[in-house]
């Protein structure tokens, strides 16, 4: 990687670690459907007057079924399953699971579009499903628990992120960044706001869950959708899904310092579980030794 790519993947990484703890903020005033609405359709205000000015209307008008299915898997359900998660769960552990993204992202391309997995891929495959089991293990119950059902929704949810990195992959090779991100989110908001009618809290969210959604639109979602399309363009989706890398680390940080949720032993070694097999699955370790 070049060090620009480095620095992009940083600051998403960090965009998307903190958009964990502006979720778990808002979510129980909002409900996960009426906040993560409202998180697109800023994010979509937010990127709209770049597109009309760099002149790409016509790009929407023509990807616009493919932009559909991104804002579905992309955004519209990944983005409510993990707002439901964090109704249960703290940031940071939520955080950790959506590092399986990448593990997600090698099986699909190995079951869709035949790439092949290595022996190291799939030792990392186990290994990072390992840290999951290792991360889960106190939480899971057979009674259909609130942490049961929130750690299932933000695996449905990495999940998602792993067909649509490589969705974007196969369907929009040579589209920009800037009608990928605008596109997508504007396509989420026209799925989810209808479900606003039926969703919006009875009381008014305070002003500090307005805050906190309005930087998820802008920042965690406008700024970083830009960033992380273009590092699909430029790297590929198996190695622009190693920003899942340094979310579960600021997820961990920003709950820790700010929601004053504790970092548990099972959470740091499922972590590290679950990024070291990511790493081999990826071929990271491969490329390193190259």
């Amino acid at each position: 990687m070049k060090p620009l790519d480095i620095i992009e993947l940083t600051v998403l990484g960090t965009l998307w670690g903190g958009s964990f703890l502006f979720m778990r903020m808002a979510a129980p005033e909002f409900g996960p459907i009426a906040l993560m609405a409202m998180r697109v359709l800023i994010a979509t205000l937010f990127l709209l007057p770049f597109l009309l000015r760099a002149g790409l209307v016509s790009q929407l008008l023509e990807h616009a079924p493919g932009l559909l299915v991104v804002g579905c898997i992309n955004s519209a359900i990944p983005f409510c399953l993990f707002a439901f998660a964090t109704l249960s769960l703290s940031a940071g552990f939520t955080g950790v699971i959506n590092a399986v993204a990448p593990l997600f992202t090698a099986i699909v391309a190995f079951v869709w579009l035949g790439e092949r997995l290595s022996r190291l891929a799939v030792v990392g495959l186990a290994v990072g499903f390992a840290g999951v089991v290792l991360l889960v293990s106190d939480k899971l119950d057979f009674d259909g628990g609130a942490a049961t059902i929130g750690i299932l929704a933000a695996m449905l949810a990495s999940l998602s992120y792993g067909i649509a990195a490589n969705y974007t992959r196969v369907k929009f090779t040579g589209v920009g960044s800037l009608e990928l991100a605008t596109g997508s989110q504007l396509a989420a908001s026209i799925l989810l706001l209808p479900l606003c009618f039926w969703f919006w809290p009875d009381t008014t969210p305070s002003t500090s869950s307005w805050v906190a959604v309005l930087v998820l639109g802008v920042v965690c979602t406008g700024v970083a959708y830009i960033l992380f399309f273009r590092l699909i363009a430029r790297l590929g989706p198996s190695k622009a899904i190693t920003v899942t890398f340094l979310v579960p680390l600021t997820a961990m940080i920003f709950g820790a310092l700010f929601l004053d949720e504790t970092i548990t032993l099972e959470m740091l070694l499922g972590c590290g579980l679950i990024l070291l097999g990511t790493a081999l699955a990826t071929g990271l370790v491969r490329r390193r030794k190259e």
